[in-house]
């Protein structure tokens, strides 16, 4: 919310400097982002006046002008403005100063063989506007060598406001000026409406067809006005806070929105045909937007039509075919209630914004329309002429009737702040709330404050006006003794697998909760769909992490990165509840080209399942009894991906190649795996009340014996390497396959498994007999688990 010091003061009685405003503002709550005075960066320039203009000897298109600047020298320039001539005035600028718009230090310069020693400057360079057809001509009274900035009224610092969402009563300079009155920074100024009585019948039927969406629809016709440029003071202020000067009507209804929070519409008379309705959009209507873009409307939204076309996206925007124009001469202006929470969906189907959305979805006055209109109607009249209708007002605004039962000492309760009773009543009725004294207070909670609903709400109103920095700081009570952990178990797993992630090479991402339904379907969709969205993008619960660490790593990738390993710990959000998980992503190259491997490698789903065994390890997962099985979620490539398991039921883990679908949907290129660890399918360790017992390595040197055996093609090794390593759990520390081999002196349909056994002798080392009984157990394990001996 932009507004400027002086537009302040049309509302607010005080001699306050705009550092104090700024001061106060942030002080109660609403946080200045910025102050930019434009006189600042205008200081170097002056009013000068042209003495003399001639042709360039040596170039068609300039002219060699004389001017005077105030110091009684005739001081040469070089200018290709076309308006350049003898005797008006301008402004100018001397070498050394910094042109904004054209972004350059002017400085003594030959232009085609002429020396030039300055600038008259055109609107554009100056940044007030968008002119640059010539430079700008001042009128005949303005003072020659006087400060440009200051004789045109722009020493108007700019003070820019950031409004949080539950003060939709500060969205005009009106309700800003009340909070500072309140917080003692002036007095208030009483809103001057003035009634226009209506001098005949409204020649439009008004009406409201949908009471939900617009419960109130207010107008009135104006007839013989004449809709020119609004006055040099209305633009220059509309210009100050990033508004584009239209038209005298237009420009009106910006104001007033700027001024009263109160939106407005106007609609050229002549451009509508028989009753003019609020109602619900039909399927099929479309409108031509004023922003030249054309929008499909559908029964849910609100809009405002007359019999043949729809003219209005009701409290979002009006439509090009009913705009106002130079050749207008009759005029409806409308000021109606739209329901927020219709214009947020709306807006947010549409991806439409506009300053009046960003009102109407947080809430208008609904006890402003009279005097809305009222303004609009004498402003319209006193910049463009004419005369008024009667007013129609069809509806009723929902007029809130709240009162809340408040006890003076909750200041002290929850705001931890003394406040004497008579100072919380004059800092309420400052800000427009009705106070009824008595044991317990009855607070009558003012139209324009919505946000306001219970006692808590009086005290943050009471509390912030008195001051934050009043509150005084008081340390939390704490035992005398040595404070106990708190972390609970399901945090310290997420400590672990967090470290664990980061060791193994993984850079963390936090991404959002929400996501597109289109990124949430290939993942089986979202279970829970948010009714008010941030946004169409984020309108769903993530029913897994990994769409957003594919974004991330689309990202990434697009900008240059040429290895992405990410991980996230964050929630699943399913049908059942919330579901904890670790999700990680392995994208583009694994290992680089090099002159001794050749070109780079990518990766693949054993990369993902190195990755989710080590992880689950450190979480304290016995992964030697982990069974790897297919199944996996049809995300991921069928024939190359895979489920961690406890038991064929308790799946801990998913891992492998992406399906080439879900790449396409990301716009990535393969191959790049992932997985994701259910933390919460972890089982949990029981407390054993002892400490872990420290580490003692074996006392005997490890034997390793290697075994090549014969399976099934299709057979998983997995089942094989399990089987080993339960022929003697005792004797048997690891079992690692090293080598996969097919053809020659393999059978067809059958494969060669090598594998590595660790035997780790306990008390005495192992004899050739000892060696030999092992060998016979681990030969018949792999017998019954489908395999023989290779020859």
């Amino acid at each position: 919310m932009k507004f400027t010091l002086s537009w302040l003061k049309e509302h607010l009685d005080t001699g306050a400097s705009v550092g104090e405003i700024a001061e106060t503002l942030t002080r109660i709550g609403l946080e200045v982002e910025g102050i930019e005075n434009p006189a600042e960066k205008l200081a170097p320039f002056t009013i000068a006046k042209v003495l003399t203009a001639a042709p360039h000897p040596q170039a068609d298109k300039l002219q060699v002008l004389t001017v005077d600047a105030g110091t009684g020298e005739a001081i040469q320039v070089v200018c290709g403005a076309s308006n350049a001539h003898a005797g008006m005035l301008g402004v100018f600028g001397a070498p050394g100063a910094y042109v904004p718009g054209a972004d350059i230090i002017l400085k003594v310069a030959s232009i085609r063989g002429v020396e030039s020693r300055g600038m008259m400057c055109s609107v554009r360079e100056l940044e007030l506007g968008d002119d640059h057809t010539g430079v700008i001509e001042l009128a005949a009274d303005a003072p020659v060598g006087a400060a440009y900035a200051a004789w045109a009224g722009l020493d108007d610092p700019v003070i820019d406001v950031a409004v949080t969402p539950n003060r939709q009563d500060c969205m005009g300079v009106q309700g800003i000026a009340r909070d500072l009155a309140a917080a003692g920074l002036g007095t208030l100024k009483a809103v001057d409406v003035k009634e226009v009585p209506g001098a005949f019948p409204c020649p439009i039927e008004i009406r409201t067809e949908d009471p939900e969406g617009c419960p109130a629809f207010y107008g009135r016709a104006i007839r013989g006005v004449r809709n020119g440029a609004s006055p040099a003071w209305l633009q220059q202020r509309l210009k100050a806070v990033g508004q584009r000067p239209i038209s005298a009507l237009v420009d009106m209804t910006n104001y007033i929105m700027l001024s009263y929070g109160r939106p407005l519409h106007v609609y050229d008379l002549a451009k509508l045909e028989g009753a003019l309705v609020a109602r619900r959009a039909r399927d099929g209507e479309e409108m031509l937007a004023l922003n030249g873009r054309s929008y499909a409307l559908d029964p849910s939204m609100t809009v405002i039509a007359d019999d043949v076309h729809v003219h209005d996206i009701g409290g979002i925007m009006g439509g090009e075919g009913s705009s106002v124009t130079e050749a207008t001469t009759d005029i409806l202006i409308e000021c109606a209630y739209f329901d927020p929470e219709r214009i947020a969906l709306t807006g947010q189907k549409l991806g439409l914004t506009s300053d009046a959305r960003t009102r109407f979805e947080r809430g208008v006055d609904p006890a402003f329309l009279d005097a809305g209109l009222a303004l609009a109607t004498r402003m319209a009249i006193d910049l463009a002429g004419g005369e008024a209708s009667e007013i129609v007002r069809a509806g009723t605004p929902p007029l809130p009737d709240r009162n809340v039962d408040y006890r003076p000492a909750r200041a002290r309760e929850l705001g931890g702040v003394d406040i004497p009773a008579p100072r919380q009543r004059d800092i309420l009725e400052r800000l427009g709330f009705g106070v009824e004294e008595g044991e317990t207070w009855r607070i009558a909670v003012p139209s324009w404050r919505r946000d306001v609903d219970g006692s808590a709400d009086i005290v943050e109103e009471v509390v912030r006006i008195h001051g934050y920095d009043k509150v005084e700081a008081v340390p939390l009570p704490r035992a005398p003794s040595v404070a106990r952990p708190t972390a609970t178990v399901e945090q310290k797993l997420e400590r672990k697998v967090r470290r664990t992630a980061a060791a193994r090479g993984f850079n963390e991402a936090v991404t959002w909760s929400f996501i597109a339904e289109a990124e949430a379907a290939p993942f089986g969709g979202s279970a829970w769909i948010l009714e008010n969205p941030i946004s169409e993008e984020m309108k769903a619960m993530r029913p897994s992490l990994l769409p957003g660490l594919l974004a991330a790593a689309r990202r990434n990738r697009a900008r240059g990165a040429g290895s992405i390993r990410l991980f996230e710990i964050g929630r699943r959000y399913l049908a059942e509840g919330e579901r904890p998980a670790l999700g990680l992503v392995l994208a583009g190259d694994r290992k680089p080209r090099d002159w001794r491997g050749g070109k780079a490698r990518g990766f693949d789903a054993f990369d993902a399942k190195a990755k989710a065994l080590a992880i689950l390890a450190a979480a304290g997962v016995p992964v030697d009894n982990l069974q790897t099985l297919g199944g996996a979620s049809g995300v991921y490539h069928p024939g190359r991906s895979g489920r961690l398991c406890l038991g064929p039921k308790n799946a801990l883990a998913e891992f492998g190649e992406l399906h080439p679908s879900i790449l396409r949907a990301f716009d990535l290129d393969g191959p790049v795996a992932a997985a994701e660890i259910f933390l919460d399918a972890i089982p949990q360790k029981r407390a054993s009340g002892h400490m872990r017992e420290a580490y003692q390595p074996p006392a005997l040197q490890a034997v390793t014996r290697d075994f090549a055996f014969l399976v099934a093609g299709d057979a998983p090794a997995d089942a094989l390497l399990r089987a080993v390593r339960g022929a003697d759990r005792q004797a048997i520390a690891a079992v690692r396959l090293f080598d996969v081999f097919t053809g020659e002196g393999v059978p067809a349909g059958q494969k060669s498994l090598a594998i590595e056994v660790t035997l780790q002798p306990g008390e005495k080392s192992f004899t050739d007999e000892d060696l030999k009984a092992i060998s016979d157990r681990i030969l018949a394990a792999a017998a019954k688990a489908g395999a023989r001996l290779r020859d």
